[in-house]
């Protein structure tokens, strides 16, 4: 399975866990219809797997909000990568993510850290 699929999945997995009620579709759309931009944007997943491999394993040690600000922020540079004027949504910074983004974002980094 190629990366940003996992990142992919990820997500979708924490979202249904963790949104509170129905998520929107866009939220949970699969792999092969998810827009060009947001499949580039999984790169995220390659940003938390170097981040793991070059703190040769310790990152494991970092708190799960520890983990999912990393994730969060990584997916904030890609925002600014692909956008020139990102939703406001897009970059939010951690404190304003709502609390479902939160989990999911550090659930996404815990199941990157099972792949490495």
């Amino acid at each position: 399975m190629d990366d940003g699929r996992i990142f992919r999945e990820a997500w979708i997995d924490g979202v249904n866990k963790h949104y509170p009620g129905e998520p929107k579709p866009g939220y949970v759309t699969p792999w092969d219809a998810t827009p060009e931009w947001e499949r580039e944007a999984a790169a995220v997943y390659r940003q938390v797997r170097d981040f793991i491999e070059v703190s040769g394993g310790h990152a494991a040690r970092l708190t799960r909000e520890q983990k999912g600000r990393f994730v969060a922020i990584c997916w904030t540079a890609q925002m600014f990568r692909h956008f020139e004027d990102p939703k406001p949504g897009y970059v939010a910074d951690w404190s304003d993510l709502p609390l479902w983004q939160r989990e999911t974002d550090a659930d996404i980094f815990e199941r990157i850290e099972q792949t490495v």
